[in-house]
């Protein structure tokens, strides 16, 4: 299995944990994956398929919990194997492609096993690079060392990834903004930096950070959705009734929406909001007001 393939089932892992996918999928992604990946350091680090398994070791359904402990041991030893030089399973004997005499014992000891990323070591709500000890000095230029930082806090909000994938990711979404949008100086690649950011910590969207960390989404295609694309399902679903419930309950017809400086979004605090007016009651009972920020996309009504 190429790196290729490796990549696209590490894509169907993680979309497979974000929305609690059947086991019987899990389990025939993961023995193809057991059966299929010769490791190395460089795959499993270009992948990220060693951290996606890892995760289902904590699966409720214990044979995918027993199949990625297995999985994840394997491919450590394997690895270990490969750094020391000593045979494997199989009898041969693994080398960096040329034949060496037998060391002395002192030079031929083993490296240590790959280790587990290290757990953040604060609580998940409270995490931002300066408390989990991550250095953003990636660019050596200080702005997008900020955003970079500012990428991170996003990531890292509520999640127990390690420190060391979070700064990996956050800085790979830099790199893919500033290159769409850059020099680090324009006001559209400060803004979408923003916007990401705040869509990450959005209570009501907590599975695109989940989506974003996984890998589903890439950085490249992260910074290039739109407002909408980056919507969950669930608030795609209440945008959807709310049009319903505004066109349903509206007994006269709509006015054409106007522009307000008066009325503020609750969410991006600007003053651009459109709005328009419908008798959604009785005729004794004042109008609903339905309105949209202009900026961020914000939706809300009132009587």
């Amino acid at each position: 299995m190429d790196a290729k393939q490796v990549a696209e089932r590490a894509k169907d892992l993680g979309k497979a944990a974000t929305t609690g996918g059947d086991a019987g999928h899990i389990v025939k992604i993961l023995n193809e994956l057991k059966t299929g990946v010769k490791p190395s350091e460089d795959l499993l680090r270009s992948t990220r398929i060693g951290v996606i398994v890892n995760r289902f070791k904590q699966n409720e359904d214990p044979e995918v919990a027993k199949l990625a402990s297995a999985i994840v041991k394997k491919w450590r030893d394997e690895v270990t194997r490969a750094k020391a030089g000593t045979p494997t399973p199989n009898g041969s004997q693994a080398t960096n492609g040329t034949n060496k005499k037998m060391a002395s014992p002192a030079a031929s000891t083993a490296s240590p096993a790959p280790q587990e990323p290290a757990k953040p070591t604060v609580p998940l709500d409270q995490r931002d690079y300066k408390k989990d000890g991550v250095s953003i000095d990636r660019t050596n230029q200080a702005t997008r060392d900020s955003c970079i930082g500012l990428l991170y806090n996003g990531l890292a909000h509520t999640s127990d990834v390690a420190p060391d994938t979070i700064i990996g990711i956050a800085t790979s979404i830099e790199a893919a903004a500033f290159q769409n949008l850059g020099p680090e100086n324009n006001a559209p690649y400060k803004a979408k930096v923003r916007s990401l950011f705040q869509n990450l910590k959005n209570k009501q969207n907590p599975t695109l950070r989940t989506r974003v960390l996984s890998g589903e989404i890439t950085p490249a295609r992260f910074v290039t959705m739109t407002h909408e694309d980056l919507k969950s399902v669930e608030q795609k679903k209440q945008d959807e009734e709310f049009k319903k419930e505004n066109m349903k309950n509206a007994e006269v017809a709509k006015p054409e929406r106007s522009i307000s400086t008066s009325f503020e979004c609750g969410r991006c605090k600007q003053k651009k909001v459109a709005y328009n007016q419908a008798q959604t009651r009785s005729a004794d009972e004042p109008m609903t007001t339905f309105c949209e920020c202009q900026n961020c996309g914000n939706r809300w009504k009132f009587s």
